[in-house]
C-alpha cells in the first residue's frame, strides 16, 4: 500500500503545481495500518470523520506517529461527542454551530487546551449537509471569536457530489470572497480554507484552497 499512496501522491502533487497546499489522507473507511502506509510515504496529517472509531484507531498508532502527526476531525460532530474528540483532535473542520463550538471551548478550557476550529459554510445550500449559510455565518462569526479556549483558524466547505466545474468554480470562489470579507468585517486572519476532496481538489487548489482532504485518490 505504501508504494501505491506514494505514486498517487506524486500525481496529486504534480496535479496542483505550483501550489503546496497541505494534503489530509482522509483515513476514515481504513484502519491503523493505512495510516502507518501513509504517514511511510510522507504524510503527516490524517482526517476522521467518526469520533469513537477513529478515538479508537488513533489510540492504538505508535507512538512516533501520533507524536509527530496533526488529526483532523471532518465529520459531522455532535455535542456528546465533544469531550472525545477536543482531547484527540488538533483541528476540528466541522464547526456548524454556535452552539457546538461553544461546547468545544468549554471542553478545550477544561483540558487547558486552545482548539483549532473551521467553520463549515454550506454556501450550496444542501439540505442533506450542516454549515452555516453564506448569510448566517457574519452573524454568528463574532459570537465564535469571543468565546475562550478555540482558534478560528479558517473556514471549511464541501462541494456537492456531481457538481460542475463552473458551479465548483463559483462555489469556492465564493468561499474564498467569504473568507476575506470575514478578515475584512472582523480585523481578523483565517489561515485555512479546507476544501476540495478527490474529485474536485484541482479547482479548489486554484481558489485558494491550503487543506485538501483526499481519500479515495491517495489510496486507490
Amino acid at each position: 500500500m505504501k508504494d501505491t499512496i506514494e505514486r498517487n501522491l506524486i500525481q496529486i502533487q504534480e496535479d496542483i503545481a505550483p501550489y503546496k497546499p497541505n494534503i489530509i489522507a482522509v483515513t476514515k473507511y481504513f484502519d491503523e495500518n493505512a495510516i502507518i502506509n501513509a504517514y511511510n510515504a510522507g504524510l503527516r496529517d490524517f482526517a476522521e470523520s467518526r469520533a469513537i472509531e477513529a478515538v479508537e484507531k488513533i489510540n492504538n498508532l505508535p507512538l512516533y506517529i501520533k507524536d509527530s502527526s496533526k488529526f483532523h476531525f471532518i465529520g459531522h460532530l455532535q455535542t456528546n461527542k465533544v469531550k472525545k474528540v477536543v482531547k484527540t483532535f488538533d483541528y476540528i473542520h466541522s464547526v456548524d454551530s454556535l452552539k457546538l463550538a461553544s461546547a468545544i471551548s468549554q471542553e478545550a478550557k477544561n483540558i487547558g487546551k486552545v482548539q483549532n476550529i473551521l467553520l463549515q459554510i454550506n454556501n450550496a445550500c444542501e439540505e442533506q449537509k450542516f454549515g452555516f449559510s453564506k448569510f448566517d455565518i457574519f452573524e454568528e462569526f463574532p459570537k465564535i471569536q469571543k468565546l475562550p479556549s478555540v482558534k478560528i483558524a479558517g473556514l471549511m466547505n464541501m462541494a456537492p457530489l456531481g457538481a460542475s466545474e463552473n458551479e465548483l468554480d463559483s462555489l469556492f470562489e465564493e468561499i474564498a470572497k467569504i473568507k476575506y470579507e470575514l478578515e475584512l468585517e472582523f480585523k481578523c486572519k483565517l489561515d485555512e480554507l479546507s476544501m476540495g476532496m478527490s474529485q474536485d481538489y484541482k479547482i479548489a487548489v486554484k481558489h485558494g484552497a491550503t487543506m485538501l482532504r483526499i481519500g479515495r485518490k491517495l489510496f486507490k
